[in-house]
């Protein structure tokens, strides 16, 4: 069996022995919402009564809680993620450079100001280069 969630699984092993949910709430004791709730991952089953449900199902519970705790995103979304944090502060450093320089010839910052946002740009940049080494993107 392929890992999923637990309320994939259940739900799963629920239809291949063609029961509905009101039959394994029977069987379990529990309202026919609460074994939704567990299918649709909003609650899970006390852990007491895991053993009876392996039982219903025909599986071990060690087979029955063979699940993904994380259920949204991956590796690539990770990556993905990450490049976009990158951009992001290389971009809030290149803005800040930029601001300076042009309100510099305007005439319309103090010096302090611009030491400032100089300095946001240059924490930013450090950053980015931080998480490059942490990655090992260099």
């Amino acid at each position: 069996m392929r890992q999923q969630t637990f309320g994939t699984m259940i739900t799963a092993l629920r239809k291949e022995q063609g029961m509905t949910q009101l039959e394994l709430a029977e069987k379990m004791g529990v309202t026919d919402k609460a074994v939704s709730k567990w299918e649709r991952d909003l609650s899970f089953p006390d852990i007491n009564s895991l053993p009876k449900l392996a039982e219903i199902f025909h599986v071990s519970v060690d087979e029955l809680m063979q699940v993904k705790t994380d259920t949204k995103g991956n590796g690539e979304e990770k990556h993905k993620t990450v490049e976009i944090v990158d951009l992001a502060l290389k971009g809030v450093a290149l803005a800040m450079g930029v601001a300076v320089v042009v309100l510099s010839i305007l005439n319309e910052i103090e010096s302090d100001s611009a030491v400032r946002m100089l300095g946001i740009g240059l924490a930013c940049l450090a950053v980015a280069q931080l998480a490059q080494k942490k990655d090992g993107r260099e």
